[in-house]
């Protein structure tokens, strides 16, 4: 065992004089590897980015909600089936709410009615096209995901009376009330006023998600006197998460027997989760992976091919040195550890500065995108170090292997 840990501290010093004798081939053979690890470390970081970017927008639809809507989240071939269904109303609600009171400890929760259009804001001689506003009840402030930047979520009594009152979006705010606080002032909304009491805190969107950030949220009774001609609107069911199965299951059947569907009939409602979602995105985020494993896998290819050509060359040089170490007694694994941790050590080299230079092109993008996600974590790091070390290993093997195999006599009389 000394003798081992001997053979190795003697392997990384002759590394490292070699490295340093050999500055310039050492950077240009460590070239390939830099961009190699360059290309791991960011198609990590953007993978991560994308994760962490759904994830940041989809916390505004809460995994622990089922969402009970005329048109499913997902893309469909049959859409005039769809469109001939009959509207999901929001007095379906009280009749999913009463339900559940008289089931205490089942999955449901608590069901929310919602209602959404499409308006245009106005405050004076500021306006905002197409943002999606939604009518609701006081409880929908018990189950989103977003914290309130300043102000408040209109109160139950608010909401039953149908004042005209509103909770706005970060962006929403910024674009009419650039530098100044909303709380306490007007829009109009389809020619209404409506006091702004309450502001969201800034949430952030990514790949074209719905985000809290572009929204106005009135009382559902207030949408109803001036957008609604009918009932019409979708379900925000809250859940057990754990129990989310059989939440699915209960729920559709409820919904069947609010519907009044008879056992023959299809279901002429869509439940959706946040899952739905996702599902569409995994082709994206797959298709960036696949394309950076492939861009990836070449960069490193090529960097450890360059590493196998140079440690092929440092043989052919220290033919002699190897043939004296031999013949003074060094063993096979003497020589093949000498070469391998060469090779090991500047691939070592090239991926710290590969990942040198990854952190300082994420932070660069970071300033210049803020708005997509970057996830350099100690984790990327750490695999970047170790892919380095596996190519140094897989480069460096057969040179060292045919090093170390080397006839004392012959490598003595090597010219």
């Amino acid at each position: 065992m000394r003798r081992l840990l001997y053979e190795l501290t003697e392997s990384f010093r002759i590394a490292f004089a070699q490295i340093r004798a050999n500055k310039m081939r050492s950077a240009l053979t460590a070239l390939g590897v830099i961009i190699g690890i360059v290309a791991v470390t960011l198609m990590g970081t953007a993978i991560r980015g994308i994760d962490e970017g759904v994830n940041r927008s989809l916390s505004g639809f809460g995994d622990d909600l089922l969402y009970v809507t005329k048109w499913p989240w997902r893309d469909v071939d049959d859409w005039w089936n769809f469109r001939n269904r009959r509207p999901i109303k929001t007095i379906y609600a009280a009749q999913v709410n009463e339900w559940i009171a008289s089931r205490p400890g089942g999955p449901l929760v608590m069901a929310i009615p919602a209602a959404e259009r499409q308006s245009t804001i106005v405050r004076g001689e500021y306006r905002v096209n197409n943002i999606y506003t939604l009518g609701t009840t006081a409880d929908y402030a018990r189950v989103v995901r977003s914290e309130m930047k300043e102000g408040r979520f209109f109160s139950e009594m608010e909401s039953q009376v149908g004042r005209n009152v509103c909770v706005v979006g970060y962006d929403v705010a910024d674009a009419l009330f650039s530098g100044m606080s909303p709380v306490g002032s007007f829009i109009q909304i389809r020619g209404q006023n409506f006091e702004v009491i309450g502001v969201a805190a800034r949430q952030g969107s990514f790949l074209g998600i719905w985000s809290w950030d572009s929204m106005v949220v009135m009382p559902l009774t207030t949408m109803r006197r001036y957008y609604m001609s009918g009932d019409s609107g979708q379900l925000r069911i809250k859940v057990e998460v754990a129990r989310m199965a059989e939440a699915r299951d209960e729920l559709r059947g409820l919904m069947r027997r609010i519907r009044q569907l008879g056992p023959e009939q299809k279901d002429d409602f869509e439940i959706n989760e946040q899952g739905a979602i996702r599902e569409q995105l995994d082709p994206i985020k797959n298709g960036i992976a696949l394309a950076g494993l492939f861009i990836t896998g070449l960069a490193l290819f090529v960097g450890a091919i360059g590493i196998m050509n140079i440690t092929y060359v440092s043989v052919k040089e220290r033919t002699r040195e190897i043939g004296t170490r031999k013949a003074l007694g060094a063993r096979r694994r003497t020589i093949l550890l000498q070469f391998l941790i060469e090779a090991v050590c500047i691939c070592l080299v090239g991926g710290v500065a590969g990942l040198a230079l990854a952190g300082g092109l994420s932070a660069i993008v970071a300033t210049a995108a803020p708005s997509f996600p970057l996830v350099f974590s100690v984790g990327l790091v750490v695999t970047g170090l170790v892919i380095s070390v596996l190519t140094g290993i897989f480069s460096g093997f057969a040179p060292a292997w045919q090093a170390s195999k080397l006839d004392p006599v012959v490598a003595l009389r090597y010219e």
